[in-house]
């Protein structure tokens, strides 16, 4: 009779952890296709410094096992380094597929032409036979399929409502949310009525600008700002442009990514102030302009003020 007893409860509980896994998946959209998970990633690794401030802010160090495309482009905060403190980098820029099947992940959270390129080494398909599930940043689903919206701040919104799902944070990743919409309504209530200086985003000198089209965040986050992005009407994410074509648009506010290297993003604006075309811009004549750096002009938590930043440089009366 014990032994019948003890058979019977182990049935129970057997079907109540079967319950309970089940109950417990988690599905979420990657780039149109359902991403599901049977249980919490415990191994992580993230690329990129906005996608890793993604992580930071919702608090999973202890998950993340390594990063990649940190320092091989750009200079870290004090802030940035103390959050990290002694998570490995991988590799510098893009990593291989040696690189992360050494940390042992189970969850990869990067996007195409951030951390990944179609067809190369490293995609959600080459992963897949390691057991390691792939995030896409969904700013970068763009490059696979052009049946996407144009960009809004859902793209970081979105994109942190599904990390907090994903690694059981979901209650502190609404929170995060609720407070950013909130910052941003404020900003939008004292911009409205204002006249939206058109704007320029740069991507460092060169022979063809590199910026960003109706598909990349900045242009949404320009629109939140009180502006107009003067390269709203290319059909992409981050691509280049001519300068003849932005000069025609004659932009009334820089908005120039500064890495940090350098005079940063005074260099480009001396660029600029010598360029035979880009030199004759309202904006280049009247030295409007604000440097960003990378991490707050690319999807993550560093969007925020950087709008607010931009808010009050192109709008300074009402801040």
């Amino acid at each position: 009779m014990k032994k019948d007893l003890l058979s019977a409860t182990m049935l129970v509980v057997g079907f109540a952890v079967a319950s309970t896994s089940a109950s417990a998946d988690v599905t979420v959209d990657n780039c149109g296709a359902p991403l599901t998970f049977d249980k919490t990633p415990e191994r992580v690794v993230v690329h990129d410094m906005n996608m890793t401030e993604m992580a930071f802010a919702l608090g999973l160090q202890d998950k993340i096992v390594g990063l990649t495309g940190i320092t091989g482009w750009y200079k870290t905060s004090p802030t940035f380094d103390e959050l990290r403190g002694d998570i490995p980098e991988l590799a510098p820029k893009y990593p291989t597929m040696e690189n992360l099947l050494s940390a042992n992940p189970d969850l990869f959270f990067a996007g195409w032409y951030y951390g990944m390129k179609p067809g190369g080494e490293v995609t959600p398909d080459t992963l897949a036979p390691f057991g390691v599930k792939t995030m896409v940043l969904t700013e970068s689903c763009v490059h696979l399929n052009k049946d996407r919206p144009v960009a809004s701040m859902d793209l970081l919104f979105n994109d942190v409502e599904r990390l907090g799902k994903v690694m059981g944070v979901a209650d502190k990743a609404k929170e995060l949310v609720v407070a950013w919409k909130a910052q941003l309504a404020n900003i939008e209530a004292k911009t409205a009525g204002r006249d939206k200086p058109r704007v320029f985003l740069l991507d460092g000198p060169a022979d063809a600008p590199f910026t960003a089209g109706k598909f990349a965040i900045p242009d949404a986050m320009i629109t939140a700002a009180g502006g107009a992005n003067v390269t709203n009407d290319m059909d992409t994410s981050w691509g280049r442009t001519s300068w003849e074509a932005v000069a025609a648009s004659n932009p009334e506010f820089l908005v120039l990514l500064d890495y940090q290297t350098g005079n940063g993003a005074a260099d480009t604006f001396k660029f600029l102030q010598e360029h035979p075309v880009m030199s004759g811009t309202d904006a280049v004549k009247n030295e409007r302009w604000i440097g960003l750096r990378y991490e707050e002009l690319t999807p993550g938590p560093a969007n925020i003020n950087a709008i607010e930043k931009m808010a009050n440089a192109m709008h300074p009366d009402l801040f």
